[in-house]
């Protein structure tokens, strides 16, 4: 008898406010215990401070394991993606013909250049525009609008060739093959080119001098050097 009272008086403290002896339904369930699909998105579960369900573990290393993620993808992308320098240098001076005319001396010259990418991808270098100086009067031009393409962390070797007309009569004389004197004349070379990478494009620019010996054909390679 005891024990049904005390029953009676747990569901009474529960389900009536008015502490009268008859079972409440449920409101939300209407005691079926189901509740319908269209009724979902507009009730609120209460659940204690006590449930564990809001007190998951490991949730500060989850954070810092995502954050460590983020971070390290976006020094990857900046790592290898981040545009990098182009290094245009000369490097040696394949060869000089020589052609005399009663008035002028033609030389035909060929200078060997290096391009280097120190990209994680490919580049294009055109419109080279390559002077030749003596004097600082310009004595030939070489244009080229299509150069080369270099693969990502490479170098690659280009061969400009470049026509010499020397008119100057005290040139021309001095060009003359004669076993008395010399016939060396120190070039100058103002190089640009133009390489495009990365939807950047960048123009390299190179100052060198070389020294040509006008009276005689040279088929064997020596080194331009630059200025400093």
């Amino acid at each position: 008898m005891t024990h049904n009272k005390l029953k009676t008086s747990r569901w009474l403290d529960y389900g009536s406010v008015t502490a009268e002896l008859h079972w409440e339904t449920c409101p939300t369930c209407q005691g079926s215990g189901r509740i319908r699909r269209s009724e979902e998105a507009q009730l609120v579960a209460v659940i204690p401070c006590s449930d564990k369900r809001l007190k998951p573990s490991r949730t500060k290393l989850y954070v810092c394991i995502s954050v460590a993620l983020c971070l390290l993808i976006c020094f990857l992308i900046l790592f290898f993606l981040f545009p990098r320098s182009l290094v245009l240098t000369p490097v040696t001076l394949q060869s000089a013909l020589v052609y005399f005319t009663p008035k002028t001396v033609q030389m035909t010259i060929t200078n060997k250049l290096n391009i280097s990418n120190q990209n994680f991808v490919s580049t294009h270098a055109h419109d080279l525009d390559l002077q030749i100086l003596f004097n600082e009067i310009v004595v030939g031009t070489t244009k080229v609008e299509n150069v080369t393409t270099v693969l990502p962390r490479s170098q690659k070797s280009i061969n400009v060739v470049t026509s010499v007309i020397i008119e100057d009569e005290g040139l021309v004389y001095y060009c003359q093959p004669s076993f008395l004197r010399p016939h060396t004349l120190y070039m100058q070379l103002q190089i640009t080119v133009k390489a495009y990478y990365m939807s950047h494009e960048e123009q390299l620019s190179l100052d060198t001098f070389e020294f040509i010996d006008c009276g005689k054909n040279t088929t064997i390679p020596h080194p331009i050097q630059q200025f400093h």
